[in-house]
C-alpha cells in the first residue's frame, strides 16, 4: 500500500520559528494541502501566537465526497483509519507504526529542516484527525500511566535521549468534529474498556454505549477544545468524545451553526480561536508580552 511523505507542508516563515508549534492533522479522505487551506482563516488568527505544521496521514485513501467538487482534483487523499467498507485491514503494529513514523517526521523535519525550535505545545485536528489528535495525548497518558515519565516522553522522539529534543509532549488539543471513541496509538496499551485500536474503522462505535461512566480508564486527562457543527450528522458521536471522554472539568464546548466541516467565517472562527488564546494563557504558553 503506498504511504505518504512523512509531512507535505511546513511553514518556512523565518519570523515564527521560536513561536510554540501546533500539529495539525487533517481529516479522512483529505491530505494536507487542503487542510491548510480549509483552516486559513483560524491559522491567519493564531499566527501571531502559534507556528503550525501540517501532516500527511500515512495511508492512501478514496477522497471524501464533501470535497470532490471543490478539490477533487488536488490528491493523492489520505487517511489515518479505515472508514470505508472496501479498505483494507491492516494489524495493529503496522497502522500504529505508521501513525508514529508520520509524526515523528513531520516534527524533525521542521526542528532540522525548518528550523523551528519553539516547544512542541498542541495539535489541531479535524474529524478523523480530531479523533488521532485527541488519541495521542490520550495515548501519551496511557504510557506515562503504565510504562513511567521517560516512555511517554520518549514516544514521538526520534532520539534515544528524550531530553536531546524539544519536548514532544503535548499539552493541549484542538478536537473539530472528533467522534468517540478515543483510539489507542501504540501496541503496548491494551485498550480499557469503551477504547479502541486502530485497527477499527473510524466511523464505528465500539465497546461501549451512551452509558459510558463519568470516571475510569477511558478518561482523557489533558486540556481539550470541542468544536461542534449543529448540523453535524455525527453530532451524537461528537458529544460523547466531549461528554463521556473527557475529565470532568478539562473540556471546553465551542458549538457553531454549520454541519461536517470547518468554520471559516469571522464570526464562527472568532469563538474557537479566543478559546484557544485563553487555554494557551491558562497553561502558560502564552505570556502576557505575547501581545505586545
Amino acid at each position: 500500500m503506498p504511504l505518504a511523505s512523512p509531512c507535505k507542508y511546513i511553514s518556512l516563515q523565518v519570523s515564527n520559528l521560536h513561536l510554540p508549534r501546533i500539529l495539525c492533522l487533517h481529516g479522512g479522505g483529505v491530505n494536507a494541502s487542503i487542510f491548510k487551506v480549509q483552516t486559513r482563516v483560524l491559522v491567519f488568527r493564531l499566527s501571531k501566537y502559534f507556528r503550525f505544521i501540517f501532516v500527511e496521514a500515512p495511508f492512501i485513501s478514496d477522497p471524501d465526497p464533501a470535497i470532490v467538487p471543490i478539490y477533487g482534483d488536488q490528491g493523492p487523499f489520505r487517511r489515518w483509519m479505515r472508514w470505508l467498507p472496501h479498505h483494507p485491514e491492516l494489524d495493529i503494529a503496522t497502522m500504529t507504526s505508521e501513525t508514529r513514523r508520520v509524526l515523528v517526521s513531520a516534527m524533525d523535519q521542521d526542528d532540522d529542516d525548518a528550523g523551528g525550535f519553539g516547544p512542541w505545545v498542541g495539535l489541531l485536528g479535524f474529524s478523523q484527525g480530531a479523533k488521532v489528535a485527541a488519541s495521542v495525548l490520550y495515548t501519551q497518558q496511557l504510557l506515562r500511566d503504565k510504562l513511567g515519565e521517560h516512555e511517554a516522553a520518549a514516544w514521538l522522539t526520534s532520539t534515544a535521549d528524550p531530553d536531546a529534543q524539544p519536548s514532544r509532549t503535548f499539552q493541549f488539543a484542538v478536537v473539530m468534529a472528533g467522534r468517540a471513541p478515543l483510539v489507542t496509538l501504540d501496541p503496548r496499551l491494551a485498550p480499557p474498556f469503551g477504547v479502541v485500536d486502530m485497527s477499527h474503522s473510524s466511523p464505528e462505535f465500539v465497546g461501549a454505549p451512551e452509558g459510558l461512566p463519568r470516571e475510569g480508564p477511558h478518561l482523557l486527562h489533558a486540556r481539550t477544545i470541542h468544536v461542534h457543527g449543529m448540523q453535524d450528522p455525527a453530532l451524537r458521536l461528537h458529544r460523547l468524545m466531549y461528554d463521556r471522554y473527557c475529565a470532568p472539568g478539562t473540556a471546553t464546548l465551542v458549538e457553531w451553526e454549520g454541519g461536517h466541516r470547518l468554520p471559516f467565517k469571522t464570526e464562527d472562527v472568532e469563538p474557537v480561536t479566543s478559546e484557544i488564546i485563553d487555554l494557551a494563557r491558562e497553561l502558560g504558553i502564552i505570556k502576557d508580552d505575547d501581545d505586545e
